[in-house]
């Protein structure tokens, strides 16, 4: 069954539909240029420069496997969600096309597990960075920190969407010239032609020097796919910004197209300069964290406070994507009636200000719950809210191969993006991501993941139906 709703809203122009609430609806606040860095810094979350230590030690070299197949699997999700957002751009995004394709029930589910799936994040990296913020002037608490941190970044998305692209222009390109700089000087020190460095300088010695390409064995590799495949979360969301930008098909098309090389150059170049720059079993990989290692190796002054500012940036534009998205989604929701009226209102500048608020009282209540039951109740939040992301990727997969016969039928001139090998890549694609979570639980702490997600999955899926059957009766 087809919203009404949704399909009224999948062909509003930038510049947003009337409101019956109020405001003029969502605008194209959003330049080209704060589209391109968003699609660029999106893919590149804190987990890339926190994580990635724990992946090299499980896996070693053949963590570089681990980050190319979860690398090819979120491309071609990138691809089929960049078929849809270019045809037909919206706030919704893969929310609003599986309502379309698959029905009301899989619009309200994903909608509001992505949602949630993000205010945990809020959660997660506000207490982040309130960590290196105390570390640096510890008389401020770090719940303080962690305060002040949510009220700026509320205080931005509330001005304007142009603020939030603003911030995250900024945000981002300080985290994209940091990666290009340490791949830059990184691979200068492996060849031994780096003034002034300490690193011997082995070329790519050190990917066998120690046990081998797979010290840990083949089957490391998948244990390493768990360990890095939620890091790359958040390269959907120049798909919801879009709505909001001057050209919406023209930014989809060319962040679908970038996704490439963003991947090879931020995650499979860095994760490579750091495993030839050193060992993969280098004690200091795992005690300072990977990125630290490395520039401590070449002989970079004061490497791990320069990495505290980049990963501070990347805690903090994390958290204003987290926000941006949580509530553009409470607003598509919103605009679909599967959440409040009040969260598709929009101020005169086209700002969905209940959405934002209702999205940051759950992010400051889950902030609470990590400093007074980090082990119990944010725990649970956390794993129920683990495998989300699977699940979107899914979703999106089974929503393309609908959309697409419904495309061609309706709007066949706004296929310009194809999936490749259609429909036999995507079913490809349902199957590594499938596989990924059965794998998750031979795990412990997947199987804790996969599972409390699954439960809140089938709730939110239940009350989606119970929602229909009450709607039908009335």
């Amino acid at each position: 069954m087809t919203s009404q709703s949704s399909l009224a809203t999948e062909d509003t122009p930038p510049g947003g539909p009337e409101n019956p609430g109020g405001g003029s609806g969502l605008q194209a606040g959003l330049k080209n240029r704060h589209l391109s860095m968003i699609a660029i810094g999106g893919v590149i979350g804190a987990g890339l420069f926190v994580g990635s230590g724990s992946g090299i030690a499980a896996a070693g070299p053949a963590i570089l496997i681990s980050y190319a197949l979860v690398g090819a699997m979120v491309v071609l999700v990138m691809r089929m969600l960049g078929e849809m957002a270019a045809a037909r751009p919206t706030s919704g995004s893969f929310s609003a096309y599986a309502d379309q394709a698959l029905g009301r029930w899989a619009g309200f589910s994903i909608g509001w597990l992505y949602w949630f799936f993000w205010v945990v994040v809020l959660a997660v990296e506000a207490t982040a960075g309130a960590k290196i913020l105390n570390g640096w002037i510890p008389g401020v608490p770090q719940w303080g920190w962690a305060l002040i941190v949510m009220i700026v970044l509320t205080a931005v998305n509330l001005a304007a969407v142009g603020s939030y692209g603003e911030f995250e222009f900024w945000f981002a390109g300080i985290k994209v010239v940091a990666i290009g700089a340490f791949v830059i000087v990184g691979l200068l020190a492996v060849f031994g032609v780096l003034p002034g460095s300490d690193n011997p300088g082995n070329g790519f010695g050190h990917l066998t020097d120690s046990g081998g390409f797979f010290p840990e064995g083949p089957g490391a590799i998948l244990t390493g796919v768990l360990m890095v495949v939620f890091s790359f979360m958040g390269s959907e969301i120049v798909t919801l910004a879009a709505g909001e930008s001057e050209d919406p098909q023209k930014a989809v098309t060319r962040a679908t197209n970038s996704v490439i090389w963003r991947i090879g150059i931020f995650y499979l170049g860095s994760i490579f300069v750091v495993l030839t720059l050193l060992p993969w079993n280098d004690a200091s990989i795992l005690k300072d964290g990977s990125y630290v290692a490395a520039l401590n190796s070449i002989g970079i002054p004061h490497a791990g406070q320069v990495m505290d500012v980049i990963v501070l940036t990347a805690v903090l534009s994390c958290l204003n994507s987290g926000l941006y998205t949580a509530s553009r989604m409470a607003f598509s929701l919103g605009q679909r009636g599967d959440a409040p009226k009040a969260f598709a209102k929009t101020t005169s500048r086209g700002v969905p200000r209940t959405a934002i608020l209702g999205s940051v009282v759950f992010g400051f209540l889950a902030v609470w719950f990590n400093y007074q039951w980090p082990d119990t109740v944010f725990d649970f939040l956390l794993n129920s809210s683990g495998a989300v992301a699977l699940f979107v990727w899914l979703v999106i997969c089974f929503t393309q191969l609908k959309m697409r016969g419904i495309i061609l039928r309706e709007q066949p001139e706004k296929l310009v993006v194809k999936m490749w090998l259609f429909p036999y890549l995507t079913w490809a694609t349902i199957a590594m991501i499938s596989f990924v979570l059965v794998y998750m639980l031979t795990d412990d702490a997947g199987r804790e993941q996969v599972l409390l997600s699954l439960l809140v999955a089938v709730l939110v899926v239940g009350v989606s139906f119970v929602r229909e059957r009450v709607q039908r009766v009335r």
